[in-house]
C-alpha cells in the first residue's frame, strides 16, 4: 500500500516536529481527552469495558497510528456504541461484539472499494456539513453533559463553574497562539486537582502498583450487540473515515493524506483485534483530528507519546487509576471538547474558497481556482446547513447526511428541468421568428 511507503519520510518529520515543538507536540497529544475520558471512565465503571485492557490496545493504536500515518489521527471511542452501551449497561462482551459488527463491515466497504467509490460520489458540501455538525455537536455535549450540572452546584471547591471560567479566559487569551501548550496545562492542572480530590475522600483510593493480566474475552453477537453497530456504522464511515481523511487535506496539506480505504482498514483492524480482549470499540474521528491540532499537535509524534503514555499506565496501574480519573474535574474536561469543536467547525470557512472540488487544472498543468456565483455559493451553504441540521435535530449523522444528499439531488432536479426548458424555448424559437 502506498501507506507504507511513506512511513520513511513520515517518521523524519515526526522527529523533526518533535525537536522543534516539544510542548506543542505533548500539548496536542491531550486534545482529545474530553472525548475520551468520560466516556472510558463511564463504561469502565459499568463493567463495559476493561479500563487495563483499553489503556494497553488503544495506546498501541495510538503508536501503530502516528508511525504509519504521520498526523495526530486520534484513536478514540464509538460514540454511539459507549452512549448506547452506558445507557442499558450491557455486558463487556456485547460491548466488545459491537464494535466487532462495525469493523466487518468497514473492512468489506473498504477491501471492495466501495468506501471510496463511496466518497467520491458525496459532494463536499455535504462532507462539510458532516464536519460542521460534529463540530457543533461537540460544543453542545460539553455544554450539556460536563459543564451544565455545575450551573448549580458551587460547594465543591475542586470542580466548578470557576475553574471553567479560568480555563475559558486562557483559551481566549492564547487563541492566536497556536503552539501554546493550552492542553498540557490544563491537563496538570486537572491531575492536581483530582489527586487533591481522592486523598481527601475516604472512599477513594490513588493507584497502586498492578500488573496487567491479559485475558481473552469471547464477544457476544447478541441481538442489542449488532444493533448498537449499526447504530455506529453511519458515524463510522462518515465522520470516523470520510470526514477525517478530507480534514487531514485541509489542515495538513503538506503530508500525504490518509486515503479513506487506509482509514477503513485501520479502523476494522483495531476492532478486530481488541474485540476479544475486553478492550473498548474505537474509531478514528475528525473531532480528535481538530482537537490536537488545535493545541498544537502538527505530526504522529504527538500520539506516539500518547500512546507509549496509555502502554505505561495500562500495564502497570490497570483498574487501579479508576478513581483518579473519575476524580479529574469536568469543569476542565468541558473548556477542552468546547474548543476542539470550534476548530473541527471552523473548516465550513473553506466551503466556497479553497475546498478541494473548487480547483481545477489549467492549461499549464498548475490548478486554479474557479469562480463560483452568487447563486452556486448560496446552494452550497445551504446543503452544507442541511446536513449540519439533521445531525443537531436528530443527533444522527445518517439522518444529517441523507438531508444533504436530498437537498443537494433537489438542486440538481432543479437544475437539469431549467436546461430541458431552455433547449426547448431554444429549439422553437427560430420557427417562431419566422
Amino acid at each position: 500500500m502506498a501507506v507504507f511507503s511513506n512511513v520513511k519520510r513520515l517518521h523524519r518529520h515526526n522527529v523533526a516536529t518533535l525537536r522543534s515543538s516539544p510542548l506543542a507536540e505533548i500539548s496536542g497529544a491531550l486534545g482529545d481527552l474530553g472525548t475520551l475520558l468520560p466516556l472510558m471512565i463511564t463504561l469502565a465503571v459499568n463493567g463495559s469495558i476493561s479500563l487495563s485492557t483499553t489503556l494497553v490496545f488503544s495506546g498501541f493504536f495510538n503508536i501503530a497510528t502516528g508511525v504509519v500515518f504521520g498526523i495526530p489521527l486520534p484513536v478514540q471511542p464509538m460514540k454511539a456504541i459507549a452512549a448506547a452501551a452506558i445507557a442499558s449497561h450491557v455486558s463487556e462482551r456485547e460491548t466488545v461484539a459491537a464494535g466487532s459488527v462495525v469493523a466487518i463491515v468497514v473492512l468489506l466497504l473498504s477491501v471492495t472499494g466501495l468506501l471510496h467509490w463511496i466518497t467520491r460520489v458525496i459532494p463536499i458540501p455535504v462532507v462539510k456539513g458532516i464536519q460542521f455538525g460534529a463540530g457543533l455537536s461537540l460544543i453542545i455535549s460539553a455544554g450539556t453533559s460536563l459543564l451544565q450540572p455545575f450551573s448549580h452546584r458551587w460547594d465543591f471547591p475542586l470542580d466548578n463553574l470557576v475553574w471553567s471560567f479560568a480555563a475559558f479566559l486562557l483559551l481566549i487569551l492564547t487563541i492566536k497562539a497556536t503552539r501554546f501548550p493550552y492542553a498540557l496545562i490544563i491537563f496538570v492542572v486537572g491531575l492536581i486537582l483530582a489527586f487533591v480530590s481522592v486523598v481527601t475522600i475516604s472512599h477513594r483510593h490513588l493507584p497502586h502498583f498492578r500488573v496487567w493480566g491479559p485475558y481473552v474475552r469471547l464477544p457476544w453477537w447478541s441481538a442489542d450487540a449488532i444493533g448498537m453497530g449499526i447504530a455506529q456504522l453511519p458515524l463510522t464511515t462518515l465522520n470516523s473515515v470520510i470526514a477525517a481523511s478530507a480534514l487531514a487535506a485541509d489542515l495538513l496539506p503538506d503530508l500525504p493524506t490518509p486515503s479513506v480505504t487506509a482509514l477503513g482498514i485501520s479502523v476494522a483492524a483495531m476492532n478486530l483485534l481488541g474485540c476479544w480482549f475486553g478492550a473498548m470499540p474505537v474509531c478514528h474521528g475528525a473531532g480528535g483530528l481538530a482537537a490536537q491540532y488545535r493545541f498544537g499537535a502538527r505530526s504522529g509524534a504527538s500520539i506516539i507519546m500518547l500512546g507509549l503514555f496509555k502502554m505505561l499506565l495500562g500495564i502497570i496501574f490497570g483498574e487501579t487509576l479508576l478513581d483518579l480519573l473519575m476524580a479529574f474535574p469536568k469543569s476542565l474536561l468541558g473548556i477542552m471538547v468546547i474548543a476542539a469543536g470550534l476548530e473541527l467547525a471552523k473548516v465550513g470557512q473553506s466551503l466556497n474558497h479553497g475546498a478541494s472540488d473548487l480547483w481545477e487544472s489549467s492549461v499549464d498543468q498548475n490548478k486554479r481556482h474557479r469562480d463560483v456565483s452568487d447563486e452556486e455559493r448560496s446552494e452550497r451553504w445551504t446543503v452544507m446547513l442541511m446536513t449540519t441540521a439533521g445531525i443537531l435535530a436528530f443527533k444522527n449523522d445518517g439522518v444529517g447526511f441523507v438531508a444533504g444528499m436530498l437537498c443537494y439531488w433537489a438542486y440538481r432536479v432543479v437544475d437539469w428541468i431549467e436546461k430541458k426548458r431552455s433547449r426547448r424555448s431554444g429549439e422553437r424559437a427560430p420557427l417562431l421568428h419566422a
